[in-house]
């Protein structure tokens, strides 16, 4: 599955090589790879809760993160049941202050969490 980005400041996220992960924002160029960070770089990725995402956007992020996920029934039943599935639904904050709202597969959360550890 990779990364999907719901909210804040990226459009796109994946697993780079040698412990990177490439990041595109609405301001990257057609055909670029965006932006390449150091997993080093993450400062703290924990599963959404309906606080954290507050965090990312405040209450309109939360409702823009609902319609463009799954619907806010179906974004709220996923928080619910976070670690319970394959797929998680996480916060990462990067030490440059940008955020985002994602889902990753438990493998990807994994090595996510294990980078920050």
């Amino acid at each position: 599955m990779g990364i999907k980005v719901h909210a804040g400041d990226f459009t796109s996220a994946e697993l780079g090589m040698f412990s990177t992960i490439l990041l595109k924002t609405k301001n990257t160029a057609w055909g670029s790879p965006g932006e390449a960070l150091k997993l080093t770089d993450i400062k703290s990725v924990e599963e959404a809760s309906e606080e954290s995402v507050k965090r990312v956007g405040g209450t309109v992020g939360w409702g823009v993160a609902g319609a463009v996920a799954l619907g806010p029934v179906g974004l709220l039943a996923g928080l619910l049941l976070g670690g319970k599935g394959k797929d998680i639904t996480f916060v990462a904050e990067f030490k440059d202050g940008r955020k985002m709202l994602a889902t990753a597969d438990s493998k990807t959360f994994i090595k996510l969490k294990a980078a920050i550890f």
